[in-house]
């Protein structure tokens, strides 16, 4: 476990090093270093800075961080979400959040876009709290339910969101771009919005790794003296507060919440203990390179990272599916 981590953590560093470098205009790494100065950081600050240290400071390194956490937040989710439904193919849009936040976003782009995020962030609780209240019986969440409202609401969420854009079709493609996820309007204001919730949501779910464990058991866990539903109110809070923030800052970025959980589930095991962070990280690693790809690959022109995460998710999604038919993943 202490080489995956160790393993993790380098490659976590290395991948936002190349993402700082590689661009439009590629910077060597030892003028990134050297951008990291306390000194051109102050200037950073006072700003009185410009040329290559701008470009790092001011726009690169606040776009990766954002990609590292909105990826640790997502994956993250994935990962609960998964031991929360004790199904394989899970993610954390499965609560309707996505749709949520399309709605919220939809309406901020036609009234005031200024508000986008702060719209997106509302729609995604506010489709939460539904989905919650329509599966709540007599105190109870029953999975099954909890997972038949969360797909009624999306493709409710869905057809809101189309009719919007639809009704106006001057925001149609402002709406498309961040429907499709893009980290280009990262400030570090975002990313300190960002930090602060994947580190709640962190705590949160690694002092509940015990628990996790014990909902893969579903009947059993009862037995086992657990809570059920005290500890799947506190995963959807969790999920849903990561996963709402994270879609109101860079739009909706499928599959890295489904994809991470299982890759590290083949290196690590099931146990939440170590499937938690390892899984984060990767997440934060995938997401930064899979940015990296969306502005690096057909330049002038950047690719919505949404599209590109599609593309290695959807091909993955259908293995899992094969497994899955085979017996192959947990039920």
């Amino acid at each position: 476990m202490r080489k995956v981590t160790l393993a993790l953590s380098l490659l976590s560093i290395a991948s936002i090093l190349i993402a700082l470098s590689f661009g439009s205009v590629k910077i060597p790494v030892r003028d990134v270093f050297s951008s990291l100065d306390p000194t051109i950081i102050s200037l950073y600050r006072s700003g009185n800075l410009s040329g290559m240290e701008f470009i790092i400071l001011g726009i690169r390194l606040p776009r990766v961080l954002l990609a590292y956490l909105v990826g640790f937040s997502l994956a993250l989710s994935g990962t609960a979400t998964q031991a929360l439904f004790k199904n394989p193919l899970a993610d954390p849009y499965i609560l309707g959040i996505s749709g949520g936040a399309s709605i919220g976003a939809a309406l901020a782009l036609v009234y005031n876009s200024r508000y986008i995020e702060v719209a997106a962030f509302l729609g995604a609780i506010l489709a939460v709290y539904l989905v919650y209240s329509i599966s709540k019986v007599n105190g109870h969440i029953p999975v099954d339910i909890l997972l038949l409202a969360g797909i009624a609401v999306g493709f409710f969420s869905h057809a809101v969101t189309s009719y919007i854009l639809y009704m106006n079709k001057d925001k149609v493609h402002q709406g498309l771009l961040w429907l499709f996820g893009t980290f280009a309007l990262a400030t570090w204001k975002r990313v300190g919005i960002m930090f602060g919730v994947s580190v709640l949501g962190a705590v949160l779910l690694f002092l509940s790794w015990r628990e996790l464990n014990l909902l893969l058991l579903g009947e059993e866990s009862i037995a086992l003296g657990l809570d059920v539903n005290l500890y799947r109110k506190m995963i959807i809070f969790a999920v849903s507060i990561m996963t709402g923030v994270a879609v109101a800052e860079s739009g909706i970025i499928g599959f890295v919440g489904l994809v991470s959980p299982h890759v590290m589930r083949l290196i690590v095991g099931p146990n939440h203990k170590r499937l938690l962070p390892t899984a984060a990280m990767f997440g934060g690693i995938l997401m930064v390179l899979s940015d990296l790809i969306s502005r690096t690959a057909t330049p002038p022109v950047e690719i919505p990272i949404g599209i590109v995460t599609a593309l290695f998710g959807a091909p993955f999604f259908a293995y899992l599916l094969m497994r899955k038919k085979r017996g192959e993943l947990y039920a």
